[in-house]
């Protein structure tokens, strides 16, 4: 059951980028439309249909003041591989844990192995925390909760958010 429902105020959180840098949503929330992505696994198909999209579409986003963080249980150093093999202009969150998606309420279950491609081109496997279901939520200006909707369609979802972003410019 989802804990937080639009109109909410967002919960604070905090996590680790592709980098192992510190994140906080303080930073952001009230100072941006702020675009959390939930997915299950770097470099699967879905994932990257997903990642790909809002990679394709970002500048669109960040003429409106938005900013994307895709979140998955997936570990920094697996976040690095796949940032840097699909070019990926946002930072990806270490939630290895689910605390992040827990605290929204999205569903999180075990983890398992995510394929990974190293900057050789070379294939291989790596750990990943937890295993987290394809949600995005998006957080308003004024920091509240805008949408929370579980995805079907992984590919579409950029272009869905694009449609929320635009009505939210309008109120």
């Amino acid at each position: 059951e989802l804990k937080v429902k639009v109109g909410d105020p967002a919960p604070a959180f905090s996590s680790v980028n592709e980098d192992g840098k510190p994140f906080k949503s303080s930073d952001v929330v009230g100072k941006k439309i702020l675009v959390l992505y939930f997915y299950p696994a770097d470099f699967t198909g879905g994932c990257t249909a997903q990642a790909c999209g809002f990679r394709d579409d970002i500048e669109k986003l960040k003429s409106k003041n938005v900013m994307v963080l895709g979140v998955s249980g997936d570990s920094v150093a697996t976040h690095k591989l796949f940032k840097a093999h699909h070019k990926l202009p946002f930072h990806l969150l270490a939630d290895e844990k689910g605390e992040v998606a827990k605290t929204f309420g999205v569903p999180v279950g075990k983890g398992g192995q995510s394929p990974t491609i190293n900057e050789k081109g070379e294939k291989g496997k790596a750990d990943r925390g937890v295993t987290i279901q394809r949600w995005t939520v998006v957080i308003d200006k004024s920091g509240n909760i805008a949408a929370i909707d579980a995805i079907g369609m992984a590919g579409g979802d950029a272009k869905r958010v694009e449609e929320i972003v635009s009505k939210l410019e309008k109120k």
